[in-house]
Order: C-alpha cells, then structure tokens, then sequence
C-alpha cells in the first residue's frame, strides 16, 4: 500500500523521540500522496511492522495525526485519510495558506470581488474608524487541496492599505502582501464562531445546497497600532471542525 523509500523510517540512533518520527514519517506518506484522501491505512500491528516501532509508539502517532484533522477512525472499520478538513481550535496566529500546510493541505485562494466600500456600523466598530471611512473589501473562495472549504470577505481600512484592490489579483497570501508591501505584522486576532447557513448565493461555489449547515467565523486582527482586518467567513459543515481540549 505504501512506498517507505518515499519517507525517513524511524531511526533509534536519532534523539527525536520515535513516537515523533513515526508521527512525520506518517504524514509524510499523506502529504506526498501515497495515502490520498481516503485511503484506509493498515492496522496497527501492520504499521509497527512497516515503521519498525512498538504498536504503542504507533498508535501515539496515529492520536497526533487524528487530533490534527488529517486522520479519522471509525469504530469497526478501521483508521482513514480525511478529505479536505479544517480543523479550529487552539493554534497559532497565521494565514489561511499556513493553516493549511499545517493540516498537510494545499491552501488556495480565488478572488471573487475586491473594491472599495464605505465602513458600514459593524465593520467600522471592528476597525475602530468612523463610520463611511473607505475600507478595501476582499472576497475569496478559500480551498484546502483544491477543494473548497468556505468563502472569506475581508475588510481593511484603505488607508492603510493604498493599491491593494490593484494588487489584489496577484495575491497568493494576503498576510505576506501586508508584511512585505505595507509593513502590517500581525500580532493577535479574536474570533467568534456562530452556527450558520450557506446562503442561495454562495451554494454553488462551495458545492453545496443552499441552506446547508455552515460555520460563520468573524475575525478581528490586531497590529502594534490597533485592529486592521475585519473578516467574515463562510466556512462549509462538513468540511470545518472545532475542537479544544479541556482541563480541570
């Protein structure tokens, strides 16, 4: 089922723990396609084996990839590749692209609209500016290995961001373009999740019926100098997870 002379097999001559090494030599095998999407992985016994590791070590490894969103397990079947999932929850402040290669997909953007608009109550409350300020408004189609996964309308206030609906087209992060172009770092974002449905308009790019169950996210994301973005996105059920763990 798999090419181990794709992947680096656990070395005990090595000080990364094997439960470590198993894990990448795992996702190695998924990342470079010999395990596509929903592909049933061998068993335990079968894997230890392979990796040349304990089936504790194994499944150690296995519970990572799971808890990461890449792997599912279902009772009495067996353990799969998941199709395109975002899995949310506690993690770092990054882009949409790193978000995805952390999960081990391609993330992809398609431009639907950019232009400039005047800041409505909602969007101009979120940025801290007045009322009717100019804000450049993105709207992408976001994908996760070609596959979409929700659809993103980004506000900024255009002051800060001069040329971006020119430069939007070209963009292939648009954290890299506020980095490199505008000198915009960011520093912390906050988010709330809603339940929600995709609505009749934006059923047929995410491939769903309209009415399905989605999440709605809203992001406000903060520089040194204060919020710059206001972001509302679409994000398809079947295809967005939220999980956390909890402590005593």
């Amino acid at each position: 089922m798999s090419n181990l002379g794709l992947v680096t097999l656990p070395d005990r001559n090595r000080p990364e723990p094997l439960w470590h090494q198993a894990e990448q030599a795992l996702r190695a095998l998924i990342a470079n396609g010999t395990w596509p999407e929903e592909t049933q992985l061998p068993n335990e016994e079968r894997l230890s084996q392979m990796l040349g590791v304990s089936r504790i070590t194994v499944r150690h490894a296995l519970r990572n990839i799971e808890e990461s969103g890449l792997l599912r397990r279902e009772h009495g079947r067996g353990t799969f590749v998941r199709s395109s999932t975002v899995i949310a929850g506690v993690r770092g402040l990054t882009s949409f692209t790193q978000e995805m290669a952390s999960l081990g997909l391609t993330g992809s953007s398609r431009l639907l609209e950019a232009d400039t608009t005047e800041a409505d109550e909602t969007i101009a409350d979120a940025l801290e500016i007045k009322l009717g300020e100019p804000v450049v408004r993105l709207r992408r189609l976001r994908l996760g290995n070609d596959a979409p996964i929700g659809i993103q309308t980004a506000h900024l206030p255009a002051s800060l961001v001069p040329g971006l609906v020119e430069l939007s087209p070209q963009l292939t992060s648009l954290y890299e373009a506020l980095r490199s172009r505008y000198g915009i770092l960011p520093k912390e974002a906050r988010e709330a999740y809603r339940v929600g449905s995709v609505l009749e308009g934006d059923a047929e790019l995410l491939g769903v019926p309209s009415g399905s169950p989605a999440f709605v996210v809203e992001r406000v994301t903060y520089d040194v100098n204060g919020p710059f973005e206001f972001a509302v996105s679409t994000m398809r059920g079947d295809r967005y997870e939220i999980r956390s763990k909890l402590y005593l």
